[in-house]
């Protein structure tokens, strides 16, 4: 196979038996449902639609996807509806991309653990950024802010971390007045890191005790990083933002470059340089890999904190209308309605309603006969 055409499913065909073999199977049923879902994706075990092409007679099947969280193939319409549900809750002005990370020498007891800690990471990322913007010398107020839990490098190692997307503009608690950020400096990561591994050690020291004591003190002393950039401002940062960490997962398959009968060879960016590399990874390895991204049944990973959190509903609206009230002309149509920026992030995703070409044809002069849901198909094979 050529590269671009090798999903995971083909990859899980040929590497998955061996996997499970040199590990006695899969040890948490959402990595079995995700292997078990990826497999039959697009497939009759799916359920589909068929179709009749009202040019040349012909009757298809299109098959659907198994939608599950881990799968790279069906994720393009569900992150363009989400999209268009998060439009209403915009703020005009300045937006920012801030990351934290662990100690190396955190992720084993994370993957132990991984509900508990990796929830406990994206909430005191985000408190620790909300008391840092609240300081009158940064941006004095209550920013909102999207996090999102990434837990992969780009040769999918295990490497959890945050992703925060934050607006440059916040108000006060009581809602009295607010405050945007000046200079396009949001707040100084050299505080943000110790604040942290602060906040992480006190929480998890009184939360779960046992769980602290397992871990060695010299993590403590360990550099906790952190990284911020400047967006842009307006719908165009969101947009970036959106359609490159929310709905992504470990690998797809345009980062696959070939597969043999033992390995599979991937490229990634190197973060030092920002060059692309490959390399090439045993099968049974690759297996491995992607199944340590396989996150815990309901866990959200994405989750809102500061103004975008569901308890300042009230005090949001009531800023977003006196930042738009306020804002120049130029400046509004941040709150558009989606289709036009949805195009743009994600080229390759339709947002209309879906119609599939006729195979013989190529025509879409199409109508649906009949609807089969997941498993009525191969039953009825």
């Amino acid at each position: 196979m050529s590269a671009g055409d090798i999903e995971i499913a083909d990859v899980f065909r040929k590497f998955a038996d061996g996997y499970l073999q040199s590990c006695g199977g899969l040890p948490r049923p959402e990595q079995r449902r995700a292997v078990s879902d990826i497999l039959r994706c697009m497939t009759a075990a799916m359920g589909g639609s068929r179709y009749r092409c009202g040019d040349c007679g012909e009757s298809f099947w299109h098959y659907h996807g198994c939608r599950n969280r881990s799968c790279p193939r069906c994720h393009g319409r569900q992150t363009l509806e989400w999209i268009r549900e998060r439009s209403v809750e915009l703020l005009p002005g300045d937006y920012f991309h801030v990351v934290t990370t662990i100690p190396a020498e955190l992720r084993g007891i994370f993957l132990a653990e991984q509900e508990y800690l990796y929830g406990l990471l994206m909430k005191v990322s985000a408190e620790a950024l909300c008391e840092l913007a609240g300081d009158s010398r940064y941006l004095g107020a209550i920013p909102a802010i999207m996090s999102v839990l990434h837990t992969w490098t780009g040769q999918m190692l295990h490497h959890p971390h945050v992703h925060m997307l934050v607006s440059g503009v916040g108000t006060a608690a009581d809602g009295s007045s607010w405050r945007k950020v000046r200079n396009n400096f949001l707040v100084p990561v050299k505080k943000l890191s110790p604040l942290v591994a602060r906040r992480f050690r006190e929480t998890l020291s009184k939360e779960r005790p046992g769980l602290f004591a397992q871990i060695a003190p010299v993590v403590w002393r360990r550099q906790w990083c952190s990284f911020c950039r400047h967006l842009g401002e307006g719908r165009g940062a969101v947009m970036r933002y959106l359609g490159r960490y929310v709905y992504r997962v470990a690998i797809t398959r345009n980062r696959i470059v070939a597969m043999d009968d033992s390995h599979v060879t991937l490229r990634h960016k190197d973060n030092d340089t920002g060059q692309w590399k490959t390399c090439r990874v045993g099968g049974v390895e690759f297996v491995r890999r992607f199944l340590l991204h396989v996150l815990p049944k309901g866990f959200h990973k994405v989750r809102y904190f500061g103004l975008w959190h569901s308890s300042k509903r009230r005090l949001l609206n009531r800023m977003r209308v006196h930042l738009l009230l306020s804002a120049k002309p130029e400046v509004t149509p941040v709150l558009e309605t989606m289709a036009a920026l949805a195009a743009e992030a994600f080229p390759g995703a339709d947002s209309q309603a879906f119609v599939p070409k006729c195979p013989r044809c190529g025509g879409l002069n199409v109508r649906l006969v009949e609807q089969c849901r997941r498993g009525e198909l191969s039953r009825s094979a």
